[in-house]
């Protein structure tokens, strides 16, 4: 029953990864119109379709390189706020390379802009911390505790070093 719990923990967990990670697109890529000042007000509707196209846009790319990271993280009991921000990360990246050409005659990324690299991997990090804070601070805790660290191996005897005199 414990692991159908941590399932939910973990899917809440990943929605609303999602929806922070969209949140932060959304709002960086439509910056630079939100800082010119001759902009009249925002149009409250069309803020909420956007948000709900970049949770859509983040929680479908971003769907299988996050369950690695949960499937990775649960398994080796990985608690740490740092690990889940690098794999963030690593998700973002992976899903704005995943929509950037690739040429596998130079085996390069064609049309790469930096700005939006940034903001992918930038939502990722914070996507990750979010994650964190709602299911990865008890990753692995459905299988019960951790196994104890192992003894350190006994000192050896005084005169069993060549260089002891």
């Amino acid at each position: 029953m414990s692991l159908i719990g941590r399932l939910i923990v973990v899917f809440i967990g990943f929605l609303a990864a999602c929806f922070v990670g969209g949140m932060i697109v959304v709002v960086a890529l439509l910056f630079p119109e939100f800082a010119d000042l001759g902009a009249g007000p925002v149009d409250q509707g069309a803020i909420d379709i956007l948000l709900g196209f970049g949770f859509i846009f983040v929680s479908g790319f971003a769907l299988v390189p996050a369950a690695v990271i949960v499937a990775i993280t649960e398994a080796l009991y990985i608690r740490s706020a740092l690990a889940y921000a690098v794999g963030g990360g690593v998700v973002g990246l992976a899903c704005y390379l995943g929509l950037v050409p690739f040429h596998s005659d130079t085996l390069q990324f064609e049309g790469v802009v930096r700005r939006h690299l940034e903001i992918m991997t930038g939502a990722g990090i914070v996507a990750g911390i979010v994650y964190w804070l709602i299911a990865g601070r008890n990753a692995g805790a459905w299988r019960g505790p951790p196994p104890p660290p192992r003894k350190p191996p006994p000192p050896l005897p005084a005169n069993s070093r060549p260089d002891a005199s």
